[in-house]
Order: structure tokens, then C-alpha cells, then sequence
């Protein structure tokens, strides 16, 4: 991108931001003066709950319609996911608790609140309106990182070492249904405050979403290509605070706008497909996009023992199964990328094509005076595995990366046709104490055309509220020739060394 465009970019952001706090502030008022009028307590007809795990059916007369009340379960309560009803009464599954109203309309309410799922602000026969905050505090240390980095074309470049407390990241969040409980929005506003002044600082985006039943929801707008499971939208339910292993960040796509389908095929088989404009589109107008529409990405999650791996589907078993839960997923992505549709080094969501060893494949005379690639055919497979029982828990996955369709001029003077990368990630963890205190180790390796680089890291999580919506958050990394990072993230391109960084997180 020019400056010119950047700098209309940053321009745009500011009202933007300004715009959503004046809303969120004129409808918490709102919000404030429609629970005063709406004093009535809403009754209960029917009390329906399950554990994590498991799916129950609770008799009821369900012709007039159900209406979820409160949510009163571990778990998070999402139509056509893990609730509804049918013909038989009403069901509940993976955690899902909740009062419910029989009928079609119910009493609007005001003011509840469920860990994970944020504030109701109004629930009303129209639709409700919820509101969550995620932010976090963070110190970060890579004063013993190496200085510098030669990367495999014998080119010596300097590693800045950053010492630094940021409130590095906020995201707000509306949501809600309208309508038709089956129909949902998302409208949020994120902050990467560790890039201001860079013109994706902030974004806006959301999608919406029509839940037919549990087999099958549709949706449009922005959100994750299931490329890996860290994409599936376990976020921010990670052993490390926002900061995938150096493997994972390396080979992963990204957010962007598109269609999707999700579902369960039928209990314990879950599919995840999108289409899309590109593999990262923060940062990226729509002018820059190429008008093939030929970026696809799908997950098919088996959970073949439980039928579920915890509430949040996250890393780590913060919940305790007390039968072992298992999963394992394959993952796989292909998209046509060009120079222009890649975003800024330092973008809001920093994903690139790179090689092994940091460089950016579309960087001009990389591979010799004269060749520059301005289009390549990115295709990815992943094949994640887990386990958790107890407290502990072992997951991994492998990558398979292909970059190949080289268009640009000189590209016949590449010494290569294709370049293959993959790689691994392991990360293992245990509850110290249940549901206070975990400690987690972890580590990825990448074998690449232009280097093998890995990192390992030990950290310990602590739930003082004994809910993964608080915690601290401590780690040390060990890097070695860092092909991925970001002002965002903990670790920068090239770093080879220890780095150190804590944080503390609320995500309600």
C-alpha cells in the first residue's frame, strides 16, 4: 500500500473509534433506563441443565415457542448449538443451563450476566442485546534477545529489543439476535494498541448468522478461515495469552471477509467451511482484493469419546473431565494471494507468506536482481490430536504448507518450482490447583526450504475468580530464529534468544 493510503487509513480509524464509544455509552444509558421500566422478575416455566459432555432433554409443551430467561450452567448457551427444542421438550448440551419461558413472548429482562458470554444489557420479544469486554495488561522483556540476524541469502539485519508495558489489546462486543433467536449479530471494535498510528490500529467489523438447527448454521461478515484449531474460534481460551507458538503463527491463515456453513454431522462429529476474499484481510481495501473469490478453508473435529472437547473448545482442561475427552481435526486451506493483498508488516493480524526464515516472498529481488513475485497458490493441511483428562491435557498438531504458481516478472529464474514447509506444535498442561492454578510447557519446530526454526515456553495461568474470564498470565519464551512476529506479539521476526512477558486479562 502507498502512504497516501495509510495515512487516509488512520484518519478513518479515529471517528470510528470515537463513534463506538459514544454508542456504547448511549446504550448502556438506554439500557439503564429500560431496566427501570422493565422492574417485573420474568417467570420460570421450566429449570433444564447439562454438564460438560452430555446432552439433556427436559420435558415441556414447546408448541407456543421456548424463551431462555438466564443462563445458569458452567457452559454458554447458544441456540441451535448447545440448546433448543423440539416436538420432545427442551435440550440442553455441553454446560448449557438455563431458566426457560414457554410461550411466544416472555417478559423482557435487564442486567444478567454469564462468564464468557458477557452482560445482558436488554432481552426483549425483539431481540436482546449483550455486551463483552477482552482486554489485557502486559509487560514484555526481549532485552536478551540477540541484536541482529543473518537470514539464509547471508543478509545481517538488527532485531529491535523492546522493554515495555502496554495495554497491548481491547475488543468490544455487541451481540445478540433480532428478531428470530435463530437469527444473530456480532458488531465489535479492536484495538491493537501496540501498533499506534499503524492504519489497522482499530478495527470494526461483525457478522451475522442464521442457526437453522444444530446441523447447520450459515453466516456472512468477518471471521477466522478454520485453517488450524487455533482458528476454530477457541480465542482467547489458549494456554498463552493471545500468542500462538512461533509453528502455529507461522503457517496459519487468518480473518477475512466471507461466507460460511458449521455444524455437527451428527454428536461428536463437528464441520467448520468458509469462502472467502483472501487469507488476511485487516489492513487490505477492497480495491486490493483480487476478484476470484478462491479462498477456501474447512475443519472436520471428530470427538470420538465425549462428543465434546470442553465448553470453550479451547487448549488445556481447565474444566477437569473426569472421562477422558478426546478430538482429533484435519484441517485444510488453499487461496491465491498477491503482493497487494498482503497486509503491512507490522497489520493489525500479521499473517504472511513468508519463507523459513522471516523473509516475505513478495520482498523485490529476494531471490536475485530482476524476479519479483506479485502472485503464488498458498495450500495448507493441518491434522491436530488431543487429550484431556483430570486436569492435564496433550495436544498437538502438524503442518503441511505448499507455495507454488509463481506469476511475476522473472519468476523462470527462481531456483524452484514449489517451496514445501511444515512443522509441528506439542503443548502439554495441568491444573495445579482445579480451576485456580496451571501450568503449561510447550514448543514448535518448522522444517523449512530456507531454515528450521523452533521456540519452547513455560508459563502458569491463575484464575483468581476460579473462571477463565480473569487471569494472570506468566511466560518465558525460548526462541531460535523467529520467522513470524509483530509489534502485537511477544516475539519479533529474526529473534533468536530468552524473552519474558506477563499479563493480566479480563475477558467477560
Amino acid at each position: 500500500m502507498s502512504d497516501g493510503r495509510r495515512s487516509r487509513g488512520r484518519v478513518r480509524s479515529v471517528p470510528g473509534f470515537t463513534l463506538a464509544l459514544m454508542l456504547l455509552a448511549t446504550v448502556g444509558a438506554q439500557a439503564v433506563a429500560f431496566g427501570a421500566e422493565q422492574a417485573r422478575v420474568p417467570a420460570t416455566d421450566v429449570v433444564c441443565g447439562s454438564q460438560p459432555g452430555e446432552r439433556q432433554v427436559c420435558a415441556a409443551d414447546t408448541s407456543g415457542g421456548v424463551t431462555l430467561l438466564r443462563s445458569v450452567g458452567p457452559g454458554a448457551c447458544e441456540l441451535g448449538r448447545t440448546w433448543g427444542w423440539d416436538a420432545a421438550g427442551i435440550w440442553v448440551a455441553e454446560g448449557c443451563g438455563g431458566e426457560f419461558g414457554l410461550g411466544p413472548t416472555a417478559p423482557a429482562s435487564f442486567g444478567s450476566y454469564t462468564p464468557g458470554r458477557g452482560f445482558k444489557l436488554a432481552d426483549t420479544e425483539h431481540g436482546d442485546l449483550n455486551f463483552r469486554l477482552f482486554t489485557y495488561v502486559r509487560y514484555l522483556n526481549q532485552m536478551r534477545l540477540d541484536e541482529s540476524f543473518t537470514d539464509s541469502f547471508g543478509v545481517t539485519k538488527e532485531v529491535q529489543l523492546r522493554q515495555d508495558f502496554q495495554l497491548n489489546k481491547a475488543q468490544v462486543n455487541f451481540f445478540g439476535w433480532f428478531l428470530s433467536r435463530k437469527l444473530r449479530y456480532l458488531a465489535y471494535v479492536w484495538t491493537s494498541n501496540a501498533s499506534l498510528g499503524q492504519a489497522t490500529q482499530v478495527v470494526v467489523g461483525g457478522n451475522l448468522s442464521y442457526s437453522f438447527n444444530e446441523h447447520l448454521t450459515v453466516g456472512a461478515g468477518i471471521s477466522s478461515l478454520p485453517g488450524v484449531r487455533s482458528t476454530e474460534g477457541n480465542f482467547p481460551y489458549w494456554l498463552g495469552l493471545d500468542a500462538r507458538l512461533i509453528g502455529d503463527e507461522f503457517f496459519r491463515p487468518s480473518y477475512t471477509t466471507g461466507i460460511w456453513a458449521r455444524g455437527s454431522i451428527f454428536e461428536g462429529l463437528d464441520y467448520n467451511l468458509m469462502v472467502g476474499n483472501n487469507l488476511s484481510q485487516f489492513g487490505i481495501d477492497a480495491g486490493q482484493l483480487s476478484n476470484t473469490l478462491d479462498t477456501v478453508s474447512a475443519a472436520l473435529v471428530w470427538m470420538p469419546t465425549t462428543g465434546e472437547f470442553g465448553a470453550t473448545g479451547g487448549f488445556g482442561d481447565f474444566e477437569g473431565h473426569e472421562e477422558a475427552a478426546t478430538r482429533i481435526g484435519l484441517h485444510a486451506t488453499s487461496s491465491d494471494e498477491d503482493r497487494q493483498s498482503q497486509p503491512d508488516t507490522e497489520g493489525y493480524d500479521n499473517v504472511q507468506l513468508r519463507l523459513s526464515d522471516g523473509n516475505i516472498i513478495f520482498a523485490a529481488d529476494l531471490f536475485g536482481p530482476g524476479i519479483q513475485i506479485d502472485e503464488a497458490t498458498y495450500q495448507m493441511v493441518s491434522v491436530d490430536a488431543g487429550l484431556k483428562y483430570r486436569g492435564f491435557s496433550v495436544e498437538g498438531e502438524f503442518y503441511w504448507r505448499v507455495l507454488d504458481r509463481f506469476v511475476g516478472p522473472g519468476v523462470e529464474g527462481l531456483p524452484f518450482d514449489a517451496l514445501n514447509d511444515h512443522g509441528f506444535q506439542l503443548q502439554a498442561s495441568m491444573m495445579l490447583k482445579p480451576e485456580t492454578l496451571q501450568l503449561y510447557a510447550g514448543g514448535s519446530k518448522i522444517f523449512g526450504e530456507y531454515g528450521d526454526p523452533w521456540d519452547a515456553r513455560l508459563g502458569l495461568n491463575w484464575f483468581p475468580w476460579r473462571l477463565q474470564v480473569v487471569r494472570w498470565n506468566v511466560e518465558v519464551l525460548e526462541l531460535d530464529r523467529s520467522p513470524v512476529g509483530a509489534l502485537s506479539l511477544p516475539y519479533p521476526v529474526g529473534g533468536t534468544g530468552t524473552v519474558f512477558h506477563t499479563s493480566f486479562m479480563v475477558w467477560f
